[in-house]
Formats: C-alpha cells, structure tokens, sequence
C-alpha cells in the first residue's frame, strides 16, 4: 500500500499557536523551511504582487498559503501550472464538497471565504456531464442578447452616471462611474428595477472583499435574486432570469438564483476592476498615454494590456485535488485547495521575462482563466468596459487625474485588488438627457444635427450636438487618439 505523500502544511516541528488561535487546529502546520504566507493581513493587503514574488523565489511556481483562519492552500503562481491546474478536471475538480478542510470540521460556519467557495448547484462547482448541462443554460441564455444593443444600452447607463457629476467639474471615477455602471447592466439585464444596483453594490464588495460582513451581504443578494425569480415566473420577459427559466436545460428556480448570483458577483467585481484599471492606466501613465496619441493602441488593445498587468481577479478560487499528486514538486493530497494565481501567472518570467514588453492584441493571458471553468461572459466584460472608457472620455475630453500623477491608494482582498478611489477634475459640463440629448439652454438655438455616422452607432448613439452645421473639432488629448492614422 503506497503511503499518502507528506502534508507540507503539517509535516515538520513547529511551536503549537496559542489556545483559541483560529490556527489551532492546524498545530504543526508549514513545511520544512519557509512556513507557509498568510493571504490576509498588513503584507497581502498593501503589495500582494510583491508577496506572490517572495512566494516564488522561495517555494517554486506552486507555494503553500494560508487564508482567514489558517485555513491551508495551495497558491499556483507559475503559468504553466495554472493551466495545468485548469484544463484538468480529473485531477483538480470544482467540486468544493472534496474540501478535505470542510469535510473535517476545521471551516466555521461564520468564515468570510465560505460564500466564495460553498458548493452551489451551479457550473462552477460541477464537473463533466452536470457542467455541460448548466454551463450551456448559461451561455445560451447569455448568447441571446445583442452586442450591439448591450452596447447602446451601456452607453445610455454610462451617460446617465457621467450627467450626476458633469456640472460639478470634479469626480470619483471609483465609487461614482467605474463601480457603479456594472451592476446597473447586470440589473438591467436580469430584469431587474435600476433602483436595486446601489445596495447590491455594497452587498458584493462586502462578500468579494471577505469583510466580516460577507455572509450578511450574501444574504441579501440571494434574497433580492429569489424575489425577482418569482416575478418572472409570474412574467416573464426578455432578460436573463426568464431565459435561464425557460432554457431546455430544466433549470430548478435554485439553480436560476445561484447561476444570476454568480453572474452579479463575478461581472460586478471583474468589470469594476477592469474599467477602473484601464481609466487609471489611461489618464496617468504618461508611456500609455503617448502610445495611444500616437494611435498605436486602441481601446480593446488597451483594456488587454491591463488584463495582463492588472488582471481584475488576482486569485480564482478554486480547485480540489481528486486524489493524491504532484504538481511542480509539491506532494498535493487529496481534498487539498488549489488557488489559481492569475496575475502571478501573467508575469511568469518563464513566458515573460520583460515585463514591461506590450502585449497588444495577445489574449493568452490568464485574466479569464482557461479550461472548461473559463469566463463565459468575458466578451460582455470587454464590450462593457470599452464602452464605459470610450462614453467617459468622449463627454469628457479633458479629464484628468487629481492630484497629480501618483500611485493611487489600493484595497486588497485575498481574491482581487481594487481601486480606493479615483478622483478627476475636467471643465465642467451641462447634463443630458437619458439618450445622450442635451439639457434646454436658456435662449433657443437652432435645430440640432446628429454626430457623423463614421463615429461608430455604439459610441454615437443618441448623442447630437447643440448647434447646426458641421460638428466643432474636439479639443482635448481623447480627439487625437481617435484621429485617424496620419493625420
């Protein structure tokens, strides 16, 4: 009979924590040499790209972590082995029920990381044939809607959030644009009341953030979920709860409530990440900038870029080992959580020794993570996220960072790193009307005439200028980025 490989998180001699340590039960826990990193507290929370680095140098692509409680995990930073990790199933299943932790009794209940990584009846967490059957609910459904309608309906919700702050002169992009206009989206096209997005907002931060306010967070969102499925069972529409219900899949009403709840939380923070990421990118660092002013970077390029440097997950969780293995050295046993590193393997030096090299139209970066488990609704996130930036920086041409150009202040949790704040100063602005129209002016003025078509219907649409005639040429840096090759 083969032994079972050695427990790093338990082999070797270590002092006993003291009684009542949530580590407790993990007395002896962290292999010989470096004991395992804690992904919570003062050094994860101020430079978690620094502390994957460290982890690195002393451990190899796959490195031994601990999370809220001392609970034991395995940190994959190398980019081989994520997708080692992710493309193999068999080995490193979504099942959370395998949890060896969970199954022995050493997760409380009242743990922050459990409403990320509780089993749910949804595809996330089921393997083969179960996967198929609602992953393809799910993309189906998702399929249903227009690009181009999602993008004209992003552009009208981006325009009404730009018009709260256009006349003040001054704005915080985080809180007032960047976290705000996703899950109005998400709302819209679950069928929701726009109404219900603030405190949705602060219900998922509180849960992907892992406060002690999670579970609380969760429930409320699962109990404004489980009312609107209600509603559409009664009447139904054209939104995703009502095809998710109707879908040849017989999903239960649990199942719709559990597949919308991943889709608010996952698009929610992602599209936050990604759009705040990119607007900081854009109007601080000055190589960016000249790059774009030179039109060798357009928007999608730029929001790629971002996806390798600033991936809006740093960590996915998470897979389970099925049995006992091996992945770069490290003996994993079975029921061992593996935490997929996405932006540790995005900066690999094994296949990206120069950082600083642009990666301009490569989308083999992890940020969606791969396999079967990969994003479904990537596309969305990027057509959002090019719109939200595009919609900004055309109402407001001249915008620019508050404050100067400094490294602006960061919150991390063990799974993402957002944004604190983002504050703008540009000339202030009359509002519009919902549809992109301008306010009445005081005098009449004349008949207005519609933006040239060659702007493109999606950023475009349902804006027209306030005088007749030939539209006046934009001033600021945003016109020369647009302008065409050359000119």
């Amino acid at each position: 009979m083969t032994a079972p490989p050695p427990d790093p998180f338990r082999a070797g001699p270590a002092p006993a924590p003291p009684p009542g340590c949530p580590a407790h039960a993990h007395a002896g826990s962290g292999p010989a040499g470096p004991e395992p990193a804690r992904l919570y507290g003062p050094e994860a929370g101020t430079d978690p790209m620094g502390l994957y680095e460290r982890l690195r140098a002393e451990h190899g692509p796959v490195a031994p972590v601990l999370l809220d409680g001392d609970l034991p995990a395995w940190l994959v930073l190398g980019y081989r082995e994520n997708l080692e990790v992710a493309r193999t199933p068999t080995r490193f299943s979504r099942d959370s029920r395998r949890w060896r932790d969970w199954k022995e009794g050493r997760v409380p209940e009242d743990s922050p990381i459990l409403p990320i990584v509780r089993w749910e009846p949804v595809c996330t967490f089921a393997d083969g044939e179960e996967h198929e059957r609602l992953r393809r609910a799910l993309t189906e459904s998702m399929e249903r809607f227009d690009r181009r309608g999602i993008r004209r309906r992003v552009t009208r919700l981006a325009n009404g959030l730009i018009d709260d702050f256009a006349a003040r002169g001054r704005a915080e992009l985080m809180g007032e644009y960047a976290q705000q206009l996703p899950m109005l989206v998400m709302t819209s096209l679950f069928g929701m009341p726009e109404a219900d997005g603030p405190r949705l907002v602060r219900a998922s931060l509180e849960l992907i953030m892992g406060s002690r306010e999670a579970l609380e967070g969760d429930r409320y969102i699962l109990e404004t979920l489980r009312l609107l499925v209600e509603r559409k069972r009664a009447a139904p529409g054209a939104d995703l709860a009502s095809w998710l219900m109707e879908h040849p899949a017989g999903l239960t009403d649990e199942e719709v409530v559990q597949h919308l709840r991943l889709l608010l939380l996952s698009a929610h923070e992602t599209t936050t990440n990604l759009i705040a990421n990119t607007l900081r990118m854009v109007l601080t660092d000055r190589r960016f900038r000249a790059s774009l002013a030179g039109v060798r970077m357009t928007v999608p390029d730029a929001v790629e870029q971002v996806l390798w440097d600033e991936p809006p997950l740093m960590i996915c969780p998470a897979r389970w080992a099925t049995g006992d293995t091996e992945i770069a050295g490290q003996p994993i046993r079975a029921g061992d959580m593996l935490l997929l590193g996405l932006a540790a393997g995005n900066v690999d030096p094994a296949v990206r020794p120069d950082r600083g090299t642009p990666m301009h139209g490569n989308r083999s970066h992890l940020a969606f993570s791969r396999g079967p488990h990969e994003c479904p609704g990537q596309d969305i996130g990027r057509a959002v996220t090019d719109t939200a930036v595009d919609t900004l920086l055309m109402r407001l041409p001249d915008v620019a960072p508050e404050g100067g150009e400094e490294e602006p202040a960061r919150a991390s949790s063990w799974v993402s790193r957002r944004l604190v704040e983002l504050p703008v100063a540009f000339a202030a602005r009359p509002p519009t009307l919902a549809g992109g129209l301008r306010l009445p002016q005081p005098r009449p003025r004349p008949a207005a005439a519609t933006v040239p078509a060659d702007l493109g219907e999606d950023t475009a649409h349902g804006r027209v200028l306030p005088e007749s005639g030939p539209p006046p040429r934009p001033t600021g840096w945003w016109s020369r980025i647009r302008a065409p090759r050359g000119k």
